[in-house]
């Protein structure tokens, strides 16, 4: 997590490469992040309503959209995990278990991409990249550096493994999984029982660098969002979770040197 990467490399399958983020209101929103992360924005493909990707140094990090105002969905980031056919991963979820909500569909030229659900209920998408492969640079704040299943419990692994070919390794922490790409570690599953937020069950969880914990969580205060989960030390580093204006929820880190 602490190595700062850049380019535009196609990810191995099973490798997390896309973050993107559904809300009611574009403009509050990229104004948030503006200003939490020193994100800039070009528009992107507008398949679904009008969206745009996040830049940080001019290489794009993450995507915002705007629901259709009819949609009432849950505003949430999502995480999404490449694939070389997106067709075929999506029977595999299909026959997993699991359940694909949207797609796979293409965007203009950009991908294909599916959003499904594991057995669980934890929402995810999948992204055949064409033009577009993925973020361009991580592992510097304002990018996302991380992303993590949390869940009821770690057995729910056996889907990503199956789906996606993952290898998964036990960590010294209880309920406590990493996934492996070719022995590469690309993301995390961690069971919490019963202490799983009632009103979000499953999810998958984005983890953002930044150079500050306690100082970037009190700004997202300041900005209108809350801080759900106080800084403190963590895995990956001082950690605190959070939510955006509209409710979206995720992790900033200061990774450890």
């Amino acid at each position: 997590m602490t190595e700062a990467a850049a380019g535009a490399a196609r990810r191995a399958p099973g490798t997390p490469c896309w973050v993107s983020l559904m809300v009611h209101g574009l403009g509050t929103t990229e104004d948030f992040y503006a200003d939490l992360f020193g994100w800039e924005y070009v528009p992107g493909p507008e398949a679904f309503g009008p969206y745009v990707r996040a830049l940080l140094d001019g290489r794009e990090v993450a995507g915002i959209g705007q629901m259709p105002p009819d949609r009432n969905l849950p505003v949430a980031w999502t995480t999404y995990l490449a694939t070389d056919d997106a067709d075929a991963t999506a029977e595999a979820i299909r026959a997993c278990g699991g359940t694909v909500a949207v797609g796979p569909l293409d965007t203009a030229d950009a991908g294909r991409l599916a959003i499904c659900s594991d057995p669980f209920g934890a929402v995810f998408g999948i992204w055949q990249g064409g033009t577009h492969l993925g973020a361009r640079l991580s592992g510097v704040p304002g990018t996302p550096v991380w992303n993590e299943l949390v869940t009821q419990e770690t057995g729910v692994s056996k889907f990503y493994e199956m789906v996606f070919g993952h290898e998964a390794a036990l960590s010294p922490e209880v309920d406590y999984l990493t996934l492996h790409v070719s022995g590469d570690p690309v993301c995390s599953v961690r069971g919490v029982g019963r202490a799983l937020p009632h009103d979000r069950g499953a999810h998958w969880m984005t983890y953002f660098a930044v150079a500050d914990t306690d100082a970037a969580a009190a700004r997202v205060a300041e900005l209108g969002g809350r801080v759900v989960d106080a800084p403190h030390e963590g895995t990956h580093g001082r950690t605190a979770t959070v939510a955006d204006p509209e409710g979206a929820v995720f992790t900033i880190v200061a990774p450890r040197s």
